[in-house]
């Protein structure tokens, strides 16, 4: 219903148009996938982001370009907000309810076990 809406209003070649270049920005997102997922992957070991999230993030990106492939205006609207970093984080936040425990791998000072070592010589 959206898509004759809109259709209707722009016209026959208009919307070909649309639908031809979000497929190829989508097939595009798809094959650069591996640099988005790398950026993520830095994000998860600096601690911005959970692993779980960098899960949902990689999922959602993954979700939009397929939208965006898929003809249709509100498939390519879906599509172009999920590939926003603030969107699929809002998205996995307040709609699927993730947690936002953030762990670190550092090590803290606080966390040592102090050992004192007394040697019992025996002198005769």
């Amino acid at each position: 219903m959206v898509t004759t809406n809109i259709a209707s209003q722009i016209g026959g070649l208009m919307t070909f148009i649309e639908i031809v270049l979000s497929a190829f920005i989508g097939l595009f997102l798809l094959t650069n996938f591996r640099y988005t997922l790398a950026k993520s992957m830095s994000s998860v070991l600096s601690g911005e982001l959970t692993a779980q999230e960098f899960q949902k993030m990689s999922l959602f990106t993954l979700f939009g370009a397929i939208l965006l492939i898929v003809p249709g205006f509100f498939s390519d609207m879906l599509g172009v907000l999920l590939q926003f970093t603030f969107f699929g984080t809002f998205f996995a936040k307040k709609i699927l309810h993730l947690k936002t425990n953030k762990t670190t791998m550092q090590r803290k000072d606080n966390d040592a076990i102090d050992v004192e070592i007394i040697d019992n010589i025996n002198t005769k």
